[in-house]
């Protein structure tokens, strides 16, 4: 079903089910998938070859490189920047935990830092003050969809010769001054998991400018292959792994693309609308998104007082968000002490995922308003 269906479908009851999010399939993917499978020809080939050719164009890149997962993207783009043992990469401590496991799979060390309490993205001084002799690169996570501070970052890699990998796994289609986020550092990652804008199912893809950066990422994403082999008597010159896309995969990806910018469009109406239907409650603040500027939500944040109890009265009328991640540092594999985070240690207990789903209605959304006004103008 089309996205402009989906919005114009009225609520049929109260009740209803409003979701966090949920995939929505454009009705173009069985067709896509059925030519694949008659073509017999279902591993990483020609399908993913156009499907990473339409994802560069979309977002403005010369080149782009799919991979099984948006992990994957960020690990293969950080080895290509030369990350290994000994190295140490600078990592937000709010992000999912996907970001850091990407370091630690190269070998680096995750060197977790604090964010800035106004956007939740990465805090450009403490990315300065975490350099070290062994700092290899820096990964800023686009919160949301929303940009993290690129210039300053862009700025503390150009004077320590840094590589700077992009987690733009939240921000397909999303631009910061007519630049599509992903494609302003060394590289950037995005992700087509189920909760995703578009979907493969399990994807992801690393985008670049840089043509012998590219062609380091697909050595590496294919036994070190530079080009696409035989599985025979190939030349594997360099090292490299398996995380390639499949064209099934791919197949499914182009079908969703066609709704790509439409629904990025959607979800920033989303966001303006809860924006206009929460404004003026002192307990709720939204981080926000610059729309006007193009960025684009992948879900709309907030930072609410006495999060758990909004999120079970909202579920007791059947409509679910979902709360934060646990920043990384309180995760037993990077743990750390909380006195090192002030901001996510005191912002992530109150941050949630408003229900931003494609599917959702404008009375849904304006349902949930009124809901969240009733919570807190009642207690």
């Amino acid at each position: 079903m089309a996205v402009t269906d989906l919005r114009d479908r009225k609520s049929v009851n109260a009740s209803r089910r409003i979701p966090w999010w949920e995939p929505v399939m454009t009705g173009g993917e069985n067709a896509r998938v059925e030519a694949v499978i008659r073509s017999n020809y279902l591993n990483d080939g020609d399908v993913t070859t156009e499907f990473e050719g339409r994802i560069a164009a979309l977002s403005g890149a010369s080149h782009a490189v799919a991979t099984t997962s948006g992990t994957t993207a960020i690990f293969l783009a950080l080895a290509a920047a030369g990350a290994g043992p000994g190295d140490e990469v600078i990592v937000p401590d709010v992000t999912f935990i996907a970001t850091a496991n990407a370091v630690r799979l190269t070998g680096a060390t995750p060197v977790l830092v604090d964010i800035d309490a106004r956007t939740l993205n990465v805090d450009p001084e403490r990315v300065r003050a975490a350099i070290t002799p062994r700092t290899k690169a820096i990964v800023p996570v686009h919160v949301s969809g929303r940009s993290a501070d690129m210039p300053a970052i862009l700025s503390i890699a150009a004077a320590h010769g840094l590589a700077v990998v992009e987690d733009a796994a939240e921000a397909l289609l999303s631009k910061v001054k007519g630049r599509t986020l992903g494609t302003l550092g060394t590289a950037g990652c995005l992700s087509f998991s189920p909760n995703k804008t578009i979907t493969t199912g399990q994807g992801g893809m690393v985008l670049t400018n840089d043509a012998t950066f590219a062609a380091r990422l697909r050595a590496l994403k294919d036994h070190g292959r530079p080009v696409r082999g035989t599985g025979g008597n190939d030349e594997h010159p360099t090292l490299g792994f398996n995380f390639k896309l499949t064209n099934l995969q791919s197949a499914v990806g182009l079908a969703q693309s066609e709704q790509l910018e439409p629904r990025a469009a959607r979800l920033r109406q989303i966001f303006v609308q809860y924006r206009d239907g929460l404004g003026g409650i002192p307990a709720v603040v939204l981080p926000g998104f610059d729309v006007d500027g193009g960025e684009s939500p992948q879900w709309v944040d907030a930072v609410v007082e006495r999060r758990d109890e909004l999120v079970e009265h909202l579920l007791a009328r059947n409509m679910h968000c979902r709360p934060f991640w646990y920043p990384l540092h309180t995760q037993q594999p990077y743990r750390r002490a909380e006195s090192e985070f002030p901001s996510s240690s005191r912002l992530m207990p109150m941050a949630l995922w408003l229900p931003s789903a494609l599917s959702l209605t404008d009375d849904d959304v304006a349902t949930v308003c009124r809901t969240i006004r009733d919570f807190y103008a009642t207690r």
